[in-house]
């Protein structure tokens, strides 16, 4: 335990911090899985969940909970896992694109 009484106020300040961060990387993860969830049900609601995961990441990052740059890559990695999961259960109606074979030039 410290003795010097600014380190004691610094103590303070700092866990407080931790507990404000711990709560909003909780509610980051939590948006995150519910969006991927909805996606994998299909569910109508799934772009309102994807967009408010998004935006939890933006604020996150925003209060410098987490780093700009780890915002933008969770981003990156949750909107093509979705959109995935979108390619993979398409929907009724929706001509899939198709794929190019790999090597082949078209000369």
């Amino acid at each position: 335990m410290a003795n010097i009484k600014s380190q004691i106020k610094r103590n303070r300040q700092n866990e407080r911090a931790r507990l404000r961060n711990k709560a909003v990387r909780s509610e980051v993860r939590t948006r995150i899985k519910t969006a991927v969830r909805h996606a994998e049900a299909g569910a109508e609601d799934a772009a309102g969940a994807l967009r408010t995961a998004v935006k939890r990441l933006d604020k996150a990052a925003a209060k410098g909970v987490i780093h700009p740059n780890q915002a933008s890559n969770r981003k990156s990695r949750l909107m093509r896992r979705i959109a995935k999961l979108g390619q993979a259960s398409p929907q009724p109606g929706a001509a899939a694109a198709p794929e190019k074979e790999k090597g082949a030039s078209s000369d």
